[in-house]
């Protein structure tokens, strides 16, 4: 699908700027003065009036996929291809898209394959008068500012979510215990999370690399200093972003340890109370064996109080251990 976005016609000022949206089909024709060219999942027709409207060669499916490190920014024929990653389907489940940022002349062409939500965020907000720059320039810098936006909103969710993680883990009471099913959803939702946020910090960090070359391009060709300082603005909250991230990875990595650790406890205690019930019973199982035992001369045989009086040795020698760890405090 190709969808064109470009001011409307009659004229207005940089405060009012809006964006009208049109989808086009393949025997359409692009109207000079597009701002913006969305091509989502395109088709080879689709590919092919984008190149003929700007002049440039749109990468495929497969290109965008085996693209190398080196060639995520470049230019070629007076355009800046600049290729970021950027996360989808957060709510169900959390995957990366690579999409691919044209800018030709006074023109945005975006090529996607995938819908991350900020996306639909910023078309939202550019129909609105206000909502978006008068140039190409200003609209990827904005659309960037939303990704950015979308980014933090998906932290900060994640970041609600630990913490309501880590007061099951350390506020629970003493007295509770945790069943094995518990201790398996915790170490599941911790390692979602830190899956989730290890992505988000490769966004971030593939839409700083993008914001930097953007940075120095307007550099050269001496942007607006408005739009510059923008970019600028953009790049620190970016980096802030990216410290944040780092922060809950780090507490993620806490929590999983505290949970390892946690678990370890109530194994050691588990085994503690077997070894002291194997204790408690030593001394009765003792008593019993030698009672047990078919000797012709033992002189309890013949008593009539032998068998209440053994029953009462083992009862006494099975409280007397029990006793004495709690004197202790190993119980």
């Amino acid at each position: 699908m190709l969808i064109a976005y470009k001011a409307p016609p009659e004229r207005v000022s940089g405060r009012d700027m809006r964006l009208d949206r049109q989808v086009v089909s393949p025997d359409d024709v692009i109207v000079p003065g597009t701002l913006w060219l969305d091509l989502v999942s395109p088709t080879n027709s689709e590919e092919a009036l984008v190149e003929q409207y700007l002049g440039i060669e749109v990468p495929t499916r497969e290109d965008m996929e085996d693209i190398e490190p080196s060639e995520l920014l470049y230019v070629e024929h007076g355009a800046r291809y600049m290729t970021a990653r950027l996360l989808f389907n957060v709510a169900a489940e959390p995957q990366m898209t690579g999409v691919t940022f044209i800018l030709k002349d006074n023109a945005l062409v975006t090529v996607r394959y995938d819908e991350p939500k900020a996306f639909a965020m910023f078309a939202n907000r550019a129909s609105r008068p206000g909502g978006c720059g008068p140039t190409a320039e200003a609209i990827v810098v904005g659309l960037f500012e939303t990704v950015i936006d979308r980014a933090a909103e998906v932290l900060q969710g994640t970041a609600d979510q630990i913490d309501r993680i880590s007061k099951e883990i350390f506020e629970k009471e003493p007295a509770s215990v945790r069943r094995r099913s518990d201790y398996q959803e915790t170490l599941r939702s911790l390692g979602r999370y830190g899956t989730l946020i290890s992505m988000s910090r490769e966004s971030l960090v593939s839409i700083e690399r993008v914001l930097l070359f953007t940075s120095a391009s307007y550099r050269t060709a001496k942007a607006p200093k408005e739009l510059r300082e923008q970019v600028r603005t953009t790049l620190r909250d970016l980096q802030s972003l990216e410290e944040h991230a780092t922060f809950q990875a780090n507490k993620i990595q806490f929590l999983l340890d505290a949970s390892l650790g946690l678990v370890n406890l109530e194994q050691n205690n588990i085994i503690k109370l077997f070894s002291v019930m194997a204790v408690v019973f030593m001394p009765p199982t003792l008593i019993a064996s030698i009672y047990g035992m078919n000797f012709q001369f033992m002189p309890e045989l013949n008593w009539r109080l032998g068998y209440p009086m053994a029953l009462l040795m083992m009862v006494a020698a099975a409280i007397a251990p029990y006793l004495f760890f709690r004197w202790k405090r190993w119980l």
